[in-house]
């Protein structure tokens, strides 16, 4: 092929991890200031995601009226409402990728550069925590945000109800069950970045992220950015308006379980542990020992 000549074919994995690498030391080099702003940008961009899958899926619940009587519910199938809680959670990690932001699941790719001795641990370190740092304060305050929105009572009190009940049921995993749930999330996740950098357009991004990102939502997995949404979101709730959750009691049990405290021990921390684990060793170390080891190269 001559080299004035466009190509419009993917790139091949040999090309795709080099390109990870080349990301990767641009990331760790960003000023700090822009690389804050842009991992705000990434927490807000991946609450929206979850904002979306919280409304779509409330509809699959049945929530009584005062008289025990059904008020809303669609009755999908558990695997449908999933399946579609994955396709519109898709959003977030597509403004990630398309609209640029630094995520912290995603820079576990880091790693490669890393490995391959492009980039210093301590300027990894650097990038993990200011980006984990400013994904929190764009995932948090969208939830803030969200909450004055009263959003949560659409639906005859079927997406606050859901946004409970989510956030219950993750600070009732066990520390196991967190780590794990969080080691196949960002498997899934960096699985998705990985194959965006295959990519020549916006539509090949697109569709790279799309199967991954449902699949991680609909099986359930853990993924501590979004819960840096959809935790607080439950708490702002059950902490500032009594009245709703009154209302709703009956149909949230172990309301009592979600805390502040079992938000980060239960979760967040578990879960950001089992993050990096799948992000870091099982993606990002795997492909460079197979395509960017120096004695490969």
């Amino acid at each position: 092929m001559s080299l004035n000549e466009v190509s419009i074919d993917a790139l091949s994995p040999q090309e795709m991890a080099m390109r990870a690498e080349d990301l990767g030391v641009r990331k760790v080099e960003m000023p700090f200031l822009k690389m804050f702003m842009l991992a705000i940008m990434a927490g807000a961009f991946i609450a929206l995601g979850a904002i979306f899958a919280t409304t779509i899926g409330a509809g699959s619940i049945a929530v009584m009226s005062p008289d025990g009587a059904v008020a809303f519910s669609t009755g999908l199938p558990y695997g449908v409402t999933r399946l579609l809680m994955g396709l519109v959670f898709s959003l977030g990690l597509i403004l990630v990728v398309v609209g640029g932001a630094e995520l912290f699941t995603g820079n576990s790719l880091i790693v490669m550069a890393w490995a391959n001795g492009k980039v210093k641990g301590r300027a990894l370190l650097r990038n993990w925590v200011i980006v984990y740092l400013g994904n929190f304060v764009g995932a948090i305050g969208t939830a803030a945000l969200m909450f004055f929105t009263k959003q949560y009572t659409s639906g005859s009190n079927a997406v606050g109800v859901l946004a409970l009940k989510t956030a219950i049921g993750k600070v009732d995993l066990t520390f196991i069950q967190a780590v794990a749930l969080g080691v196949l999330c960002n498997g899934l996740v960096c699985l998705a970045v990985w194959l965006t950098y295959s990519a020549r357009s916006t539509m090949d991004r697109i569709i790279a992220i799309v199967f991954p990102i449902t699949a991680f939502v609909a099986a359930g997995f853990e993924h501590s950015v979004a819960n840096m949404y959809y935790l607080p979101y439950a708490l702002f709730i059950k902490e500032f308006d009594p009245g709703f959750v009154k209302t709703v009691s009956s149909q949230v049990p172990h309301l009592g379980d979600l805390t502040w405290q079992t938000f980060l021990l239960n979760n967040q921390l578990p879960v950001t542990i089992g993050n990096i684990i799948g992000g870091a060793v099982l993606v990002a170390a795997l492909y460079w020992a197979i395509f960017l080891r120096s004695s490969d190269r």
